[in-house]
């Protein structure tokens, strides 16, 4: 069964046992994942005949299934399989969306806490263009990150992104791209969509984790790879005042790996030479590891 919707870019989903085309219903209103939000997601990306880190975007969705109390019942190797089979479907011109998933089905006790047992998993790919690597704006968001003690922040849960989703669409009413999301005691944490990255003076900075926001796949590659060309990267607490004076800001995450940051209020900048130097030394590696 298919839902009636509007145009969609090509949409495979595989789920039990099998693929079907198009945004398949796979959930009802009795559902636990409709209602209370219990589902967890990965994000990966194929594009230009390699899919980056798959391996660990797959075996990630599995940890953060436990993080939230459901069962996980596919390894990482069978979801890496799974995908490139899948990929097989497309035409191979437009960048892909890698998204694994589990959710919950029935309840527990009063029908609030997930019942494990009724774990359920689909991957779903779709075409999703990468933005251009020209740069966007940000803000900062009058919403906060929470805490591990508020939310599983420690598992990828689309239970959190609607926190993320109004502080997009508060700074895209105040004229901006992004928003810079801070975390509960005012640093900065993330953007609505990626990780950040600052650089000052030719050293490069970004926030320690600190169990706010997840430290990214594409984050954790680019320091390594900026820590292999010379350039070490320092985690540490971050404020909004090191932002706005930073010589460069950019973003790493999975829908479009590293892009710059070209305005932070009221401040233009220009891309800069370490985060040009970041994205060339990922599509490096990228090409050079990650091929089908």
């Amino acid at each position: 069964m298919t839902l009636a919707t509007a145009a969609q870019t090509a949409t495979w989903t595989y789920v039990d046992g099998d693929w079907y085309e198009g945004n398949v219903a796979i959930l009802g209103p009795r559902s636990h994942a409709m209602w209370l939000g219990t589902s967890v997601f990965d994000g990966g990306r194929w594009f230009e005949g390699v899919a980056p880190d798959l391996e660990l975007h797959a075996a990630r969705v599995n940890a953060s299934a436990t993080a939230l109390g459901l069962k996980p019942s596919m390894t990482t190797e069978e979801i890496v399989g799974l995908t490139w089979d899948g990929l097989k479907k497309f035409d191979g011109k437009t960048a892909v969306y890698i998204r694994p998933m589990y959710w919950a089905e029935h309840g527990g006790y009063m029908g609030v806490p997930a019942d494990p047992e009724s774990t359920r998993f689909c991957l779903c790919l779709y075409e999703a263009p990468m933005i251009p690597p020209s740069g966007f704006s940000v803000t900062v968001s009058p919403f906060r990150r929470p805490t591990i003690e508020t939310m599983p922040t420690n598992a990828k849960a689309g239970c959190l992104y609607p926190n993320n989703g109004r502080a997009i669409l508060e700074a895209k009413n105040r004229g901006f791209d992004n928003a810079l999301v801070l975390d509960m005691l005012g640093n900065v944490a993330e953007t609505g969509t990626s990780n950040i990255f600052l650089v000052k003076d030719g050293h490069v900075m970004t926030p320690a984790p600190n169990g706010t926001f997840l430290s990214g796949i594409t984050r954790s590659r680019t320091i390594n790879l900026l820590g292999d060309y010379g350039f070490r990267t320092i985690e540490k607490t971050l404020s909004v005042r090191d932002f706005l004076d930073a010589d460069e800001i950019f973003s790493t995450g999975n829908h479009s790996k590293v892009v710059p940051v070209t305005r932070i209020e009221n401040r233009d900048l220009q891309p800069g030479p370490v985060a040009k130097k970041a994205r060339e030394l990922y599509w490096e590696w990228a090409h050079s590891t990650s091929a089908a």
